[in-house]
């Protein structure tokens, strides 16, 4: 648990450094808006094909499998993202916005250090497995989610290959071939993706920055949306898994996951769009914060 909430707190810190730039005019909405353009087309990218890029390839035995749950979870996420925002006292020009609350949290920030803490390093792979939908259709749902005005939501088919989407489908070919890239062409992937975290946690404190501090803790449908994200959907997601017989480590890393805070990418994709910036600043503060508690508790009930 020590660990569990070490890891919390490391990321939390590099939210409060963006906030503490912000204020000292190191960071302002200009900067925040071409830095999130950076992370979003190039060190995100980067970051998702790094992951397959090590020296030993993932069991492709097992990318099935994970792949069915993971999707599966997705299924279920995403469809409660639609539903439930039209009982939660909203207007409905931001329902799209909670909608990606509900449905994204921020595995790969996070989750991937927490799982490690809580299963060991080997439950990694079973962990980035089970998020590859979550990489495919962040890019898809989640600015269908933002972009979407007064309620209506309009597909884009250029989500299908934006920069994110295309190094998801090289890094499932990677994997397919069991190509091993050489040091020459991984290592300059795996620098730009080490800069996706902090540039992303730097991001959303700068935007909380913005807000003020008395708005954060006031709205009464971020903290019903915290207990949906954080504990409500986690363990309807254990519920569903074990009624579905999953295996049970899969299950309990799947349910870790389920229990994230809201994804960082939402604040990127809401400065891209111009649009619920203080809204998911909100989210994304509150539920990083209940997390500290709220994962260390999930834990212990599985």
């Amino acid at each position: 648990m020590d660990a569990i909430v070490t890891q919390m707190i490391i990321l939390f810190i590099l939210v409060i450094i963006g906030y503490y730039l912000s204020k000292k005019k190191m960071m302002d909405a200009d900067f925040d808006r071409k830095l999130s353009g950076l992370v979003i087309n190039v060190t995100c990218p980067s970051l998702i094909l790094s992951s397959v890029m090590g020296d030993t390839l993932p069991d492709k035995t097992l990318i099935l499998p994970l792949l069915v749950v993971g999707f599966a979870t997705y299924v279920v996420l995403i469809g409660l993202a639609f539903l439930l925002p039209r009982y939660l006292p909203v207007k409905l020009s931001d329902r799209g916005i909670y909608s990606f609350m509900l449905a994204f949290g921020n595995v790969g920030f996070i989750g991937y250090p927490i799982v490690a803490s809580i299963f060991g390093a080997s439950a990694v792979f079973y962990a980035s497995i089970l998020n590859f939908p979550s990489t495919l259709l962040i890019f898809v749902f989640g600015t269908l989610f933002i972009s979407g005005g007064q309620g209506k939501m309009r597909f884009d088919w250029r989500t299908l290959y934006c920069p994110a989407m295309i190094a998801s489908y090289l890094s499932i070919l990677i994997v397919v071939t069991g190509w091993v890239p050489p040091r020459v062409i991984s290592t300059p992937f795996v620098l730009l993706g080490n800069v996706t975290v902090p540039a992303a946690l730097l991001i959303i404190g700068s935007s909380i920055a913005r807000v003020p501090i008395r708005r954060m803790f006031g709205n009464t449908a971020i903290y019903l949306m915290s207990v949906l994200r954080l504990m409500l959907v986690p363990l309807l997601i254990l519920y569903l898994s074990r009624l579905c017989r999953v295996e049970e480590t899969i299950a309990n890393i799947n349910v870790v996951l389920a229990a994230m805070p809201v994804a960082s990418y939402g604040t990127l994709f809401c400065i891209q769009y111009q649009k619920g910036e203080i809204i998911m600043a909100e989210g994304t503060f509150l539920t990083t914060l209940l997390s500290v508690l709220s994962i260390p508790l999930l834990t212990m009930f599985l």
